[in-house]
């Protein structure tokens, strides 16, 4: 969950490009901003405290290769991701990463919560 604040939350998260063969997902706490990038504009999404990790598991990688994810020690404390952005079929913002091999071009696209309106009282 991206806030307006800049504040983020992550619930299991994957590792962007080959980080995602090691099978880790992080959730936590941290903060996020737009950045311009050589290609555009994207989303840097630092992760500054973690508060659960866990695996995927056993399963194929979008490279069709056996993955066997890593002991969750192995796993970082902190992290980033670098997401791109572009419109999706009915012109909406998606962000997205890619995962395994970059030159394959699996993507990882983040999905949004429908925003729930206050209750009267």
């Amino acid at each position: 969950m991206l806030r307006m604040d800049g504040t983020a939350q992550v619930e299991a998260l994957d590792g962007p490009d080959f980080a995602f063969e090691d099978g880790w997902r992080l959730s936590g706490t941290g903060t996020w901003r737009l950045a311009d990038e050589k290609g555009g504009q994207g989303v840097r999404l630092e992760l500054t405290k973690r508060t659960k990790v866990t695996t995927r598991s056993p399963s194929l990688s979008p490279s069709a290769v056996p993955v066997t994810p890593t002991p969750t020690a192995d796993a970082p404390s902190v992290y980033s991701w670098d997401f791109s952005v572009r419109r999706d079929e009915r012109d909406e913002l998606e962000l997205f990463f890619f995962i395994g091999d970059p030159d394959i071009g699996n993507m990882h696209v983040m999905s949004r919560e429908a925003e729930s309106s206050p209750k009267a009282p």
